[in-house]
């Protein structure tokens, strides 16, 4: 399959979380199409095995693939963590992934190289942020967290809430013990946390947001490849989902920080 410039960047998840990579995209990418698929029916994929993970993963390539993107982007740190290779096997365009580019930062940021990462416990116990990290640079030193209670705590919208605080700091004493200088927001659920995340850690260590690394490292790809759209038109957007739980739009516009529209149910 030829890629062309005009062709839409394809984005999945497995639920509404790699909204915050698609609002980091739409901002930096301003005139590019994307279509973003989210799993809602089938969330939590944490929970599953990895053989199902690599399942579901291959139905939405596939789906997104039918649809002509010019590249793939794994907004799940899960499905990342497990299934990458799977997806890049497949598929006959370039595939990144949120996992990749926040090992990336990490690294471009961390003088002192001691990092913290935070995620789910699925994302953290798979190791996957540390072999990254220690692909591009061996001799960092990497704290990990588990943080279970921040997922809910976004959805609930509580992003400024007086729990939330007190969660983030028992999650980041651990961490920010280490003397870290910087700290990877290992889930796509986490960027909405930043400013609290940040007041917690405090000034001296900088955040590294997986979905604004991910816009970065897009824009490159695409320069680089001469796959960047020309037309400086309003551009499509596209949503997908599995279904549409009660709560759906507006969990989904907070991430997107704007209104969603084109939404489109499949069955896979």
């Amino acid at each position: 399959m030829q890629a062309h410039p005009e062709n839409p960047i394809g984005v999945f998840d497995s639920g509404v979380g790699g909204l915050t990579v698609v609002r980091a995209l739409m901002e930096r990418l301003p005139f590019e199409n994307i279509v973003y698929f989210g799993d809602t029916a089938r969330v939590p994929y944490g929970v599953k095995s990895v053989e199902t993970i690599s399942h579901f993963t291959t139905q939405i390539a596939e789906f997104l693939l039918a649809k002509q993107v010019k590249l793939l982007i794994i907004a799940c740190n899960t499905m990342a963590a497990v299934a990458s290779q799977v997806v890049k096997d497949l598929s006959p365009v370039p595939v990144l992934d949120v996992i990749d580019a926040g090992a990336l930062g990490a690294v471009a940021v961390s003088e002192k190289k001691r990092v913290g990462v935070i995620g789910t416990p699925t994302t953290i116990n798979s190791n996957a942020y540390a072999r990254a990290i220690h692909e591009y640079e061996p001799d960092m030193r990497i704290h990990s967290q588990a943080c279970a209670l921040f997922v809910p705590l976004v959805e609930e919208g509580w992003l400024d809430h007086e729990v939330t605080r007190l969660t983030a700091q028992e999650y980041l004493k651990p961490v920010l013990a280490h003397d870290i200088d910087s700290l990877v927001l290992g889930c796509t659920h986490y960027p909405l946390l930043k400013p609290l995340l940040q007041d917690v850690a405090g000034e001296a260590v900088t955040l590294v947001d997986s979905a604004e690394a991910m816009a970065e490292q897009t824009a490159s790809l695409l320069a680089e490849m001469n796959l960047a759209n020309p037309k400086r038109t309003p551009p499509d957007y596209h949503f997908h989902v599995t279904d549409v739980p009660l709560r759906f739009q507006t969990i989904g516009e907070r991430f997107l920080g704007r209104t969603l529209t084109n939404v489109h149910v499949e069955k896979l």
